[in-house]
């Protein structure tokens, strides 16, 4: 995230729950060499990684107010760019900005984020806003 990408987050100024759309591109292998305390003893493969960091993340974002609401495999676009695929997609709830900020700089969460580095090649991070307006339900 660059300190632009940070402000204009804050800038939109959100009010009540945020979801963070993630999409994620993993490793064939992971890439432990920023973080070689957390490397297991024989090579695993990103998604493997990405598990780590999953485990390791749960108790720290149901802390914060927040939970994974959808967890599953991508691939290729149906509408998009022929050449670009991801290989996971995943939904985090946070109750609040503030939530979310909390659990993201929380000392022993960032423990663990090497796992997410060695996981991934690629990735997109968006964050949504249920509307006001019509619904999806109608």
């Amino acid at each position: 995230m660059t300190d632009a990408a940070g402000r204009a987050f804050f800038m939109r100024n959100i009010q009540g729950p945020v979801m963070m759309l993630n999409l994620l591109r993993f490793r064939a292998t992971a890439d432990y060499s920023a973080s070689p305390e957390l490397a297991p003893d024989a090579p695993i493969t990103g998604e493997q990684a990405f598990q780590r960091y999953i485990d390791h993340t749960k108790p720290y974002l149901a802390a914060s107010g927040g939970k994974i609401r959808f967890l599953g495999k991508g691939g290729s676009w149906l509408i998009g760019p022929e050449d670009e695929a991801w290989d996971m997609a995943m939904l985090i709830e946070q109750e609040s900005v503030a939530s979310f900020i909390g659990w993201n700089s929380h000392e022993d969460y960032l423990k663990g984020i090497g796992h997410r580095t060695a996981a991934l090649l690629d990735s997109r991070l968006l964050p949504l806003v249920e509307t006001t307006g019509a619904s999806a339900q109608d």
